[in-house]
């Protein structure tokens, strides 16, 4: 690794692992990881990658050692709250979204917070937890269990949980039962405090290029249709986040127009069915694998 070259720290495993390695793969970037598997070089930018545990991740890059990283936003927040300094947040990246809980056991009657005052709360994120409790004004007892927290009230040892959720699976099988969101996180992009060097910089646009094209795309549907030209208004009012489409002239039929429009947002069948009760025909819609704007 050197100066001229940018250090990204992402999971070494995991969900959010696969989700990071995903994401760059749809990014173009291509790696050759070595023997130990915690290093690897891309190919196509002058990248480093390092693979880490995740609650590493955000010290790693407040102190400098790594110049990027991915991390879940929660891991991130817990960091900021306790850290004197924190990496910058630089996007929000749109996959492994989860939230943190707060659990009861299934018999209890939760109504808000306040139920939960006095009581003892086991968690692997004390800072936000502490957080969500101030700005409610509930003065609970807040204790850090590291691993298997769904189980803490069954052996006595807590009340109730705050912890990840993501179907509610486990708590389910623990007796549990969600009551309230502390917390909503997905992945972000973090960025290390100063200034880059102006190759670093000009990793880092190419880069950040990359990502927000792959975002930009993950929702976004191409939609192609033939349309009467007098319902060219309806027709273009009916698709989701459309500005201006693309407006056609259909060869040997003045009356009828192709139309073709990006839409950002998902094109479900709901408004396929108004596009043709509306008078469209042949409708078409694509995923689109990369966008640029």
């Amino acid at each position: 690794m050197t100066e001229d070259r940018l250090r990204l720290a992402v999971q070494k495993s995991g969900r959010l692992a696969d989700g990071t390695m995903e994401m760059l793969g749809k990014c173009g970037l291509s790696m050759s990881r070595g023997r130990d598997r915690l290093y690897a070089r891309v190919r196509e930018l002058p990248v480093d990658v390092l693979f880490v545990r995740d609650d590493d991740i955000p010290e790693l890059v407040a102190d400098g050692v790594c110049d990027l990283g991915i991390v879940g936003e929660n891991v991130m927040e817990e960091h900021r709250l306790v850290a004197a300094e924190a990496a910058d947040v630089e996007r929000k990246l749109g996959f492994s979204r989860c939230r943190l809980m707060l659990a009861v056991e299934k018999a209890v009657d939760y109504k808000d917070a306040r139920d939960l005052l006095g009581k003892r709360i086991a968690t692997s994120y004390p800072a936000l937890l502490a957080d969500f409790f101030k700005r409610r004004g509930v003065d609970a007892d807040i204790v850090m269990l590291n691993g298997a927290v769904e189980v803490a009230p069954r052996m006595g040892f807590a009340d109730a949980i705050c912890d990840i959720v993501s179907t509610g699976g486990t708590l389910d099988a623990n007796g549990l039962k969600p009551v309230d969101t502390v917390f909503e996180s997905e992945a972000v992009l973090i960025r290390r405090p100063g200034s880059f060097s102006e190759a670093q910089e000009a990793a880092y646009a190419s880069l950040a290029m990359r990502i927000d094209g792959v975002i930009q795309s993950k929702d976004a549907k191409y939609v192609m249709m033939n349309a009467p030209r007098s319902a060219l208004a309806e027709i273009t009012a009916l698709l989701p986040g459309v500005d201006a489409p693309t407006v056609l002239d259909l060869a040997g039929d003045p009356d009828k127009v192709a139309v073709h429009a990006v839409c950002p947002e998902s094109v479900f069948w709901p408004t396929l069915e108004k596009l043709k009760a509306a008078g469209a025909s042949a409708i078409l819609v694509l995923s689109i694998e990369k966008m640029m704007r």
